[in-house]
């Protein structure tokens, strides 16, 4: 078998995000063929057509080939007001508009972090369903919702301390590598 890139998207621009802390233990649990490089889309403007019709940003055009050059997306993000952050939806509105849509036919998972009891249950409905519209190959099972994140993080050197999370999340990886196996499986 060989390596899987997985491009991982943090919701959150935030240094210290739970969801950064996210993405890294998911890093860390991926199983050994799986190597997992963090894209920023903390340049992108705000999406506008006027903007567009100048050209792509440069940023927007090396974020959507890191995509399209990847074997999977994993996404960590926190939930805003009961939905996905505002810069999160502009990214990928703007990558929803490159020519080849890079997010079609893409293995994706996603998990989310939050202070809250429900660990973000809401922004993965949303997130699904604008994945979705894109023809992203969404994974559906396991979940995981990180709730109370404070009290499962180290939060000055953002390891994750509890072990019921750790198995969650590692349980997730697996399922994703399977998935991303049976999604490129199929594209044959």
């Amino acid at each position: 078998m060989g390596k899987l890139y997985i491009l991982g998207i943090s919701g959150s621009l935030r240094a210290g995000s739970f969801n950064r802390m996210a993405l890294s233990l998911a890093g860390e649990l991926m199983p050994e063929n799986m190597v997992l490089e963090v894209e920023e889309w903390r340049e992108f403007p705000i999406y506008d057509e006027d903007t567009q019709a100048s050209g792509i940003p440069p940023a927007v055009q090396t974020f959507a080939d890191r995509v399209r050059h990847s074997d999977a997306v994993l996404f960590a993000t926190p939930e805003y007001n009961f939905s996905l952050p505002g810069g999160l939806k502009n990214a990928i509105d703007w990558v929803s508009r490159i020519d080849s849509q890079p997010f079609a036919e893409k293995p994706v998972a996603l998990l989310s972090a939050s202070a809250g009891p429900l660990g973000g249950a809401r922004v993965q409905y949303d997130l699904r369903r604008v994945m979705m519209s894109l023809n992203a190959m969404m994974m559906g099972r396991p979940e995981v919702f990180i709730g109370s994140a404070q009290t499962k993080f180290d939060l000055g050197g953002g390891c994750c301390t509890d072990d019921a999370t750790r198995g969650f999340v590692a349980a997730q990886m697996v399922a994703f590598e399977r998935w991303i196996r049976y999604v490129k499986a199929g594209q044959r």
